[in-house]
């Protein structure tokens, strides 16, 4: 299962409330695609399935991961800055032997 820093987890707490939408959670997955093999996706999902695998993080932030997914995710970090140099958030993933230039990409 993927784990949020504490600023990943304060700013997906901030869009949530934005949504005003009590049932949502932010999934995070994984998809055959771009330019190294897989991407990541990141949305606001209401549709929880019995077989995802769920963690709730900071202050009720609620992560949900399909099964697949996880396999994927396990050990990777989520986490979020907002700076000159960097901003937005970003991915550290251990099982991912390359990644893309752009970073939104992995093997």
């Amino acid at each position: 299962m993927i784990t949020l820093t504490d600023s990943a987890a304060t700013k997906v707490k901030v869009l949530l409330e934005e949504e005003a939408e009590e049932s949502l959670a932010l999934r995070v997955a994984v998809r055959p695609g771009g330019c190294s093999g897989y991407s990541y996706e990141m949305f606001f999902d209401g549709d929880i399935a019995d077989d995802d695998i769920s963690a709730t993080y900071g202050e009720g932030v609620r992560v949900v991961v399909d099964p697949s997914s996880a396999q994927l995710l396990n050990g990777a970090t989520l986490d979020y800055k907002d700076g000159l140099q960097q901003a937005g958030f970003s991915i550290d993933n251990p099982n991912a032997t390359s990644t893309c230039g752009c970073g939104e990409s992995f093997s």
